[in-house]
């Protein structure tokens, strides 16, 4: 679905391409950006998770901050992961740790090649830590 995309602060984008499209082996990284959102329209869109699947099963950089850690952990990325974090969400928290994921209140959390990160303020951090793994920082 290519359908313009508006953001939580109210800032609007009209997609390049649809999930249907993505194949993760074309990517360096998969990158899901997080908000209010996240929980409406990412946490369930199985296309998104078959991406990030593809993605993470041939050891690509797969990347989610706010509530979107969500989509890596329903995507089965975050299974037997020493820790992950997400946005201190009730729900949120709980979908990590049925994942096999120890969630743990920090800012940023790299464990192998996925990385998560907990809110707005961490998003700085996260992107090094994003660009540090593809060997950019």
């Amino acid at each position: 679905m290519k359908e313009m995309a508006k953001g939580m602060l109210g800032g609007t984008v009209r997609p390049d391409i649809a999930f249907s499209d993505v194949r993760g082996a074309d990517y360096d990284a998969v990158v899901i950006a997080g908000g209010t959102g996240s929980k409406v329209y990412l946490w369930d869109d199985k296309e998104l998770r078959r991406v990030v699947r593809e993605a993470h099963r041939q050891n690509k950089v797969v990347a989610a901050v706010c509530l979107s850690p969500v989509v890596l952990a329903r995507a089965g990325c975050l299974d037997g992961k020493k820790e992950a974090t997400v946005y201190p969400d009730p729900s949120a928290v709980r979908e990590l740790k049925t994942a096999g994921a120890r969630y743990v209140d920090r800012s940023v959390v790299v464990s192998g090649n996925v990385v998560t990160a907990r809110d707005p303020q961490s998003a700085e951090a996260f992107a090094r830590a994003v660009a540090g793994l593809l060997g950019r920082y």
